[in-house]
C-alpha cells in the first residue's frame, strides 16, 4: 500500500526553460542547444549539484573551459531565477494528495543556490513531510545511498513509497532499494498518475 509519495523537482514539481533563456539571451536554437549540452554534460555540473565547489568557483571553471563562451555561461549561471516555471496544476495535485493523507517528499539534484531562486515561492516546500536535496549531504541520484538517506532520516518503508522523476536512470536507481517508480514523460502524464492516487 502506498503511504508516501516521492517528488523531483525539475521537469515534475517545476518546468525548465533552459533553452528560451539562451535565446532570450540572443543565442540561435542551434547555439542554445549547444551551449546547453556543453554545460549539462560536463561534469562540473554534477559538482555543482554535489556543493563540492562554490558557486562562483563553478562559474569560473566554466568561463575557463569554454572561454568562446564564457559571457553566455556566465549570464547563465548567476540568472537561474529565469529558468523555472511553475506547474500550478500539478501542486493542486500535490496539496490533495497531502490533504487525503499521504506523506510527501522531495528527493532532488540541485545546488543551493538554484534549489533557493527555484523554490522560494513554492507552495509544495510547505507542503513537504521531508526534503533531501543533492548540496545538503553531497550525494546525487542515482547513487544508492541517497535513496537510502531519504528512507532512512524518515524512517520510511521503500515498498510504501513512490518516486515520481523526470530521469529514467533516478527511476531504476530507486526501483533497486524496492521504491515504486514511476519515469515522468510530460506533465500531463504526471497529472495523470497522480489522479490514480487520488
Amino acid at each position: 500500500m502506498i503511504k508516501n509519495i516521492i517528488f523531483d523537482i525539475g521537469d515534475v514539481l517545476l518546468e525548465y526553460r533552459w533553452h528560451d533563456m539562451l535565446t532570450d539571451y540572443g543565442l540561435t536554437d542551434e547555439e542554445a542547444e549547444k551551449v546547453g549540452r556543453l554545460m549539462f554534460d560536463d561534469e562540473l555540473w554534477h559538482e555543482f549539484d554535489l556543493a563540492v565547489m562554490t558557486h562562483s568557483e563553478i562559474v569560473n571553471k566554466y568561463m575557463e573551459n569554454y572561454p568562446e563562451y564564457a559571457d553566455t555561461m556566465q549570464w547563465f549561471m548567476t540568472h537561474g531565477e529565469f529558468m523555472h516555471v511553475k506547474r500550478e496544476d500539478v501542486w493542486e495535485k500535490v496539496h490533495k494528495l497531502k490533504e487525503k493523507g499521504y506523506g510527501i517528499y522531495i528527493l532532488s539534484n540541485y545546488s543551493e543556490e538554484l534549489f533557493r531562486k527555484h523554490t522560494s515561492d513554492a507552495p509544495f516546500i510547505g507542503l513537504a513531510d521531508g526534503i533531501v536535496v543533492s548540496y545538503q549531504i553531497h550525494l546525487t541520484k542515482p547513487d544508492e545511498k541517497i535513496y537510502r538517506y531519504l528512507l532512512d532520516k524518515y524512517s520510511l518503508k521503500a515498498e510504501e513509497c513512490i518516486f515520481f522523476d523526470d530521469r529514467q536512470e533516478n527511476t531504476e536507481g530507486a526501483r533497486k532499494l524496492g521504491i515504486n517508480a514511476i519515469t515522468v514523460t510530460s506533465r500531463e502524464f504526471l497529472l495523470e498518475e497522480l489522479d490514480k492516487l487520488l
